[in-house]
């Protein structure tokens, strides 16, 4: 018979367990019971859980977790656009200049695809989720800086972004950089299709607005605007 065992990849040996014991009632206690095992698999050697025991446990957890989903870290020198960085939760905050952009708009819309200027923009994202606000300047922000509604098709009123079925492949990008670059990229690459229901995001008329920006070298005009009612101290809670 041929041995085939070569095929089946890395084997995996037990060698400890741990056991939770938990006593009943209202405020109950728990109690973590670590067993070694024999070589053919059998728990022995019963104690409690040690601090050294439970310390390995927490690196091996987050070893894991980081394979999974990378912590974020520069590859220099950080960016004076980034704001605020969450390690714990991967979440970043950081702003954008007034710029030109190239924006696609679905055909029931009616307005061209093509490059517009857009405001200075707080952006706001993790690797699950986007939220932006428009800002008033170029200038840094601080804690105190006014937001606005993003002046956007497909973002809620309270900023978060509603990226459709659009791919998004961000898990295991670790370097900040990339992570930031790629939102942007994700968010003007994909096609502004709808307004959220009874929800207007400027002052006016929001395709009229885009149509009249699309492919020229208007500045965007700040007045349409509408205060968020709030400020980066708020997002930052």
């Amino acid at each position: 018979m041929k041995d085939i065992t070569a095929n089946f990849g890395k084997l995996y040996h037990p060698i400890s367990a741990l056991v939770f014991y938990q006593t009943k009632g209202i405020n109950s206690a728990t109690y973590v019971e670590h067993f070694d095992m024999d070589k053919n698999g059998n728990p022995i050697n019963a104690h409690p859980l040690t601090v050294r025991e439970a310390s390995q446990l927490a690196k091996a957890l987050k070893t894991t977790k980081e394979q999974k989903e990378p912590c974020l870290k520069s590859e220099g020198i950080m960016s004076n656009s980034i704001l605020h960085i969450d390690s714990s939760n991967n979440k970043v905050i950081w702003f954008t200049k007034a710029i030109q952009r190239e924006l696609y708009f679905t055909e029931s819309l009616g307005i061209p695809k093509g490059f517009a200027n857009v405001p200075a923009m707080l952006w706001i994202a993790n690797k699950n989720s986007l939220s932006i606000f428009a800002l008033g300047s170029n200038r840094r922000p601080n804690e105190n800086t006014k937001l606005y509604n993003a002046p956007f098709f497909n973002v809620h009123e309270n900023g978060n972004v509603c990226m459709g079925t659009v791919d998004i492949q961000i898990k295991k990008i670790a370097l900040l950089e990339a992570f930031t670059s790629a939102w942007e990229h994700y968010f003007f690459n994909s096609y502004f299709s709808h307004l959220m229901p009874d929800y207007n995001p400027i002052k006016g008329n929001c395709v009229t607005l885009w149509e009249s920006l699309i492919n020229t070298n208007k500045v965007f005009p700040k007045e349409v605007l509408i205060n968020s009612k709030k400020t980066i101290k708020d997002v930052l809670q």
